[in-house]
């Protein structure tokens, strides 16, 4: 079940108007954490009604389907990469140190930005330590959208998080 308490404090950076995640359900499976999720988009935040989920809010659902799924993985002790964060740390990161390195997307049919679902997993988090000699975690992840009826989007993006606590 969606845990509404995180949910909203996941949320907090983002002006109310684009709040698209309503519900989030995060699994763990051979120790890589996925959530599955539900968006609804009433109003696009920066442009007329195009009639379908276009690139931006792709973008904008994605860092909240992620932001929640990490946090939640922060709080239940999910997955790798995150044993030694707090909800603190991760609430002090939140937005300056978790960077989208590569963001790719794939537009299988229009989607109904109305009411869609989503869904997200962490396919790999390792730990890096480049010449600078400052760590970081490299998160690769995969994600997908689906409407009722037969729209669909997937793609990837690669993580960055910097400034490890």
């Amino acid at each position: 079940m969606t845990d509404e308490a995180l949910l909203a404090h996941v949320l907090t950076p983002y002006k109310d108007r684009c709040r698209y995640l309503r519900s989030a359900v995060v699994t763990e499976i051979d120790g890589r954490a996925s959530a599955r999720c539900a968006f609804e988009i009433p109003e696009s935040c920066y442009i007329d009604d195009t009639g379908h989920l276009n690139s931006v809010e792709v973008n904008i659902c994605y860092n909240q389907m992620m932001y929640y799924l990490v946090a939640k993985s922060v709080q239940e002790g999910l997955g790798t990469g995150f044993e030694s964060w707090t909800l603190d740390d991760f609430f002090e990161r939140q937005l300056p140190d978790i960077l989208i390195a590569r963001f790719a997307a794939n537009f299988r049919r229009p989607i109904d930005s109305r009411a869609f679902s989503g869904e997200m997993e962490f396919r790999s988090v390792t730990r890096r330590v480049p010449a600078s000699g400052r760590p970081f975690l490299h998160a690769e992840t995969a994600y997908r959208y689906r409407d009722a009826g037969s729209g669909r989007c997937d793609g990837v993006a690669t993580l960055a998080f910097v400034n490890l606590p």
